[in-house]
């Protein structure tokens, strides 16, 4: 892997991944109203979950990848 490989990942995360920032995050209001027992949420808001949350397990599978590549 490059260098410099979590650029992409954190620019993801950054905008798409927090998007919009006021009042919270939307990902993070999609995960409150998921584990809060997703009363009243349709197709669209499961759409906008996984929108939000891909470049979160980008993330998190590149720092796996990095930490793998190290310590193996």
């Amino acid at each position: 892997m490059k260098k410099n490989n979590l650029f992409y990942p954190i620019l993801a995360v950054l905008t798409l991944g927090l998007a919009p920032y006021v009042p919270e995050p939307h990902f993070f209001g999609k995960v409150k109203w998921l584990l809060g027992g997703a009363e009243g949420m349709g197709g669209m808001d499961y759409f906008d979950l996984v929108l939000h949350g891909a470049p979160w397990v980008y993330l998190i599978y590149t720092l796996i990848s990095i930490a793998v590549k190290k310590f193996k």
